[in-house]
């Protein structure tokens, strides 16, 4: 029987974790966007079931490890780029990030108010749910590949997976009421779906960008964006005028 106590795990399992929860991110945006359009009863349950679709669709894929390196064989060649399964599903998943992004971005720009105007709030919350599990399925892909090119025990990608997604429910919550909040960071997120699109786009057309320049560009940016906000709230200085106007 194989020890799971051994350094090599331990260590293993807290790399992979900490990755985890760095490639959670997307996922993290993703949700608080999709569950930002329900009303506010129901956005906690929304998280829960997303994140929890999230967690089952990773450690489903680990079990059909056999299946996911499959997918990193070419099915067939275009321009001298070979096309393989995990190609096709990073290109539609790409395709899908740009469009939504680029939809939402236009609804909060010219939309219509009232967002919350659908005919039934149930009908409304399955179709969140159906897009948050499309895109568990992309997410989920690069995560996998990754916790198979970290560790070599199946209980150690699972366990580093449950814990990651524990820390991202933790979290959820306060990252979307924030968003929720700030209108700006809403439209902030919306790129930085924008941004994760074209990745994956890039990605599947085997044009690979660092995701560490993604991510410092998408901190950079949140950074900025958090100074401007105290800078909004900060009280202004009053201005003290002589009798004589001067």
């Amino acid at each position: 029987m194989e020890n799971l106590f051994t350094m090599e795990n331990l260590i293993a399992l807290v790399t992979l974790t900490a990755l985890e929860i760095v490639l959670g991110i997307d996922n993290i945006v993703f949700l608080s966007i999709l569950t930002g359009r329900l009303p506010e009863a129901s956005r906690p349950r929304a998280r829960r079931v997303g994140l929890g679709l999230a967690m089952g669709m990773r450690i489903l894929l680990l079990l059909v490890l056999s299946w996911i390196m499959g997918l990193t064989r070419p099915f067939f060649a275009v321009f001298s780029h070979e096309v393989s399964g995990r190609d096709l599903i990073l290109i539609l998943g790409g395709l899908f990030l740009v469009a939504k992004a680029t939809h939402e971005i236009h609804e909060k720009l010219e939309g219509p108010e009232g967002e919350f105007t659908t005919a039934g709030g149930a009908a409304s919350f399955r179709s969140v749910i159906l897009q948050i599990l499309v895109m568990d399925v992309i997410f989920s892909l690069d995560s996998v590949i990754t916790a198979v090119g970290m560790a070599r025990s199946v209980v150690v990608m699972i366990a580093a997976i449950v814990a990651a997604v524990g820390v991202m429910m933790v979290f959820a919550g306060a990252v979307g009421d924030f968003i929720e909040r700030h209108p700006t960071t809403k439209m902030l997120a919306l790129s930085f779906l924008l941004l994760i699109g074209v990745v994956l786009l890039a990605d599947g057309l085997g044009r690979h960008i660092e995701k560490g320049y993604v991510y410092f560009a998408m901190a950079f940016s949140f950074g900025v964006e958090l100074l401007n906000l105290r800078m909004r709230k900060a009280p202004k200085p009053v201005h003290l005028h002589s009798p004589g106007g001067e």
